[in-house]
């Protein structure tokens, strides 16, 4: 769980969230089993105030501009308001299937 810590610490730092969830959903993918390839983060700070949400998704992205060059795959970003996740009620969307099939698909 190096790269979800790493995350996690990275995010907390540069932008001092009300809420923050990092998953790892490597799980659902074709790799192998403890893989830290597939992360969803949902994320609420007053930093995204006033800003679009690809500003938002870019401030995310350059964060990790290491972790993304490295170790990550495949990036799921959330970014919300407080008075926006509030309104969610406090719930993001669930990713999507994996297109190309999981491990656990192949028995």
């Amino acid at each position: 769980m190096i790269v979800q810590k790493n995350i996690e610490q990275k995010l907390n730092t540069a932008f001092s969230p009300i809420f923050l969830e990092v998953l790892n959903e490597s799980n659902m993918h074709n790799v192998p089993v403890g893989s830290e390839s597939h992360f969803k983060v949902t994320i609420v700070s007053g930093d995204f105030e006033g800003q679009r949400l690809i500003t938002r998704h870019r401030a995310v992205n350059q964060t990790l501009a290491d972790e993304l060059k490295n170790d990550i795959h495949a990036l799921a970003i959330h970014t919300y308001t407080e008075s926006e996740w509030h309104d969610l009620i406090g719930h993001s969307p669930n990713s999507p299937p994996c297109r190309g099939g999981s491990l656990h698909d192949k028995k």
